[in-house]
């Protein structure tokens, strides 16, 4: 079996995983498992099962290695079930690992491994980046993150509706629903419409 595997750090909402959905799938993923869940997350529950699920002689297919993984520690233990199971990893337009005879070659094992110190550099170059905007957006006077919520903000929307679940006829789930926003949302604008 031909497994795909896809990976975003943010929700749908902020990035498409499609784009490695369609290339893993002309690659020759047969199930293509995704998630959405940070890169260096000690836990990534869909990469687990699929992992868990696979059986030797069966291929997990990726379009980078940072889709992994971007911890050289985490890479490395995913390499090393790879290894164990008797699996072969291919990371489209790179590199194949062939572990099916519970062996990998000493290049396939180093190329890797630099893979995985490059994808752990990437994202502390990024941290790193980040970290200093805010620092100096900060020293200028501007606001960092989300501005803070005010009554103003509620929309009309929710206004329109509120009457109802005021009433009793309506309960946070269906004022949710009326409303287009999630329950979390609608508990604050009702903590802020106090």
């Amino acid at each position: 079996m031909n497994y795909g595997y896809a990976r975003c750090s943010t929700n749908e909402s902020k990035q498409d995983i499609h784009r490695q959905i369609k290339e893993l799938k002309a690659a020759g993923a047969e199930t293509i498992v995704f998630e959405y869940e940070h890169g260096d997350a000690k836990i990534k529950k869909e990469l687990e099962s699929l992992l868990e699920a696979a059986r030797p002689g069966d291929t997990l297919i990726t379009t980078e290695v940072s889709r992994l993984s971007r911890s050289t520690q985490q890479l490395c233990e995913i390499v090393h079930t790879i290894k164990t199971k008797r699996l072969r990893l291919m990371i489209v337009g790179s590199i194949t690992v062939d572990c099916r005879n519970g062996e990998i070659d000493p290049m396939s094992q180093a190329f890797i491994q630099m893979s995985a110190v490059f994808a752990e550099l990437e994202l502390s170059i990024i941290r790193a980046r980040v970290k200093s905007g805010m620092a100096n957006a900060k020293a200028q006077g501007r606001q960092i993150g989300r501005r803070k919520s005010s009554k103003a903000d509620i929309p009309a929307v929710f206004w329109k509706h509120y009457p109802a679940y005021a009433a009793g006829r309506m309960n946070v789930s269906e004022l949710a629903r009326v409303c287009g926003v999630s329950r979390p949302t609608v508990y604050k604008y009702l903590r802020m419409g106090k």
